[in-house]
């Protein structure tokens, strides 16, 4: 192997000292000293080279950016040193800076380049909660949950955001049996208060209107505003599409449930703001990615997994038990049936065969991977659990 030898220069406590070097070999960047030289210090202060010795042969190619050495009698060879140290330190100074964990975990980067798919058109809640998360970001709209899914695995986006959960609605089943169908990894969560407001073409009253139309979800969420109209409820499929429909059909007599940036959008009026029953709306997102985010412990971070149970009289009470037992809050459980085996059957001797529902679990739980509790909890589960999935692991979403 060729070897490169490069001078170092250190201080020397004493002057006396030099080094000897054999008549073959070259020293420093193409220095050669013939015979057998000392190379006295004495013209260089306290400033001493150190050089490993090899009679290897050394690297043909020259190290990019390359100075040659001034010969050891030149009283240049100090400044040429420092110049060259500066140069050297300024070039590094200026190479991209390795990325962190806690950089690649907390999404500091810029996201200006970012494209993250959501379901429904412009001006959807869903697309709200791609804004709040990445606020450069370019929001890609798909016609259904699945879509985006499929956007995130073929490259064409970068993210996909879709709600998981609605503080009146409860959960939102599709998207949690998605999870479990795409490899998909949840790198985030987002919380968005919901503002539903009546809208309506420009210089319409709210008492003309006869028709509503809007998401099955919005119009329940609004059912007081609406009972006291008296207007009919039309469904579409998302708040944001309906005040599309509005806005280009051209109906008076027709508003829509949805948010104030689609009135903005599609040049409709806000007839009426915060209609819904429950002021405390808040809807959940996820944001799901190709590749996880590494874990930490500097914040708060929440984990989802899912998984199957032994059949068995008090499994689940002993799987939940594996968090108790470590003092780790459970912040959501759900479960949904298995659909490729829907059915589970336990023979009995005496009664013959029964036959019963077979569940996934999933859960939500305040701790990071990162923590040996999480580490330790899931490898307790794996005692009681047929099957397992760690979901995603990303800090909690705090603000509102």
């Amino acid at each position: 192997m060729a070897l490169k030898l490069v001078p170092i220069w250190a201080c020397c406590t004493n002057q006396q000292h030099c080094c000897t070097y054999p008549q073959s070999l070259k020293l420093g960047y193409g220095c050669r000293l013939s015979g057998s030289t000392f190379l006295n210090l004495r013209d260089h202060k306290k400033w001493e080279c150190l050089v490993l010795l090899s009679e290897t042969e050394r690297a043909i190619t020259p190290v990019e950016d390359e100075q040659p050495l001034a010969p050891p009698g030149d009283a240049s060879v100090q400044e040429t040193q420092i110049i060259q140290s500066k140069g050297f330190h300024r070039d590094l100074q200026s190479l991209p800076k390795p990325l962190s964990a806690t950089y690649l975990s907390s999404g500091q980067h810029d996201d200006s380049n970012v494209r993250v798919a959501y379901q429904g058109v412009p001006g959807a809640y869903s697309e709200a909660a791609a804004l709040k998360a990445y606020p450069k970001c370019e929001p890609v709209p798909c016609d259904q949950f699945e879509a985006a899914f499929k956007a995130v695995e073929l490259w064409l986006v970068d993210k996909a955001v879709l709600p998981i959960e609605n503080s009146v609605a409860g959960s939102i089943h599709r998207n949690y049996d998605l999870l479990l169908r795409h490899r998909l990894h949840i790198v985030g969560e987002v919380q968005l208060l919901v503002n539903h407001c009546l809208l309506g073409l420009p210089g319409i009253r709210k008492e003309e209107l006869k028709r509503v139309v809007s998401h099955p979800q919005a119009l329940e969420q609004c059912n007081i505003m609406l009972n006291e109209l008296g207007v009919a409820r039309l469904s579409s499929d998302d708040t944001s599409s309906a005040a599309q429909i509005v806005a280009s059909e051209g109906a008076r007599d027709t508003g829509a449930v949805a948010s104030a940036r689609a009135a903005e959008i599609y040049g409709l009026s806000i007839l009426a703001e915060r209609i819904q029953d429950d002021p405390d709306n808040i809807t959940r997102f996820l944001i799901l990615a190709r590749e996880p985010i590494i874990s930490g412990t500097d914040r708060p971070y929440k984990t989802s997994i899912v998984f199957t149970l032994e059949e068995g009289p008090g499994v689940l009470f002993k799987a939940l038990a594996v968090f108790a037992l470590r003092e780790i809050n459970l912040t959501k459980i759900e479960s949904r049936p298995q659909k490729k085996r829907p059915l589970r059957v336990v023979d009995d001797s005496n009664k013959g065969s029964a036959k019963y529902f077979d569940y996934l679990f999933y859960i939500d739980f305040e701790a990071s991977m990162a923590d040996p509790r999480a580490q330790y909890a899931l490898e307790h589960l794996q005692e009681f659990a047929r099957f397992i999935r760690v979901l995603g692991c990303y800090p909690m979403d705090t603000n509102l």
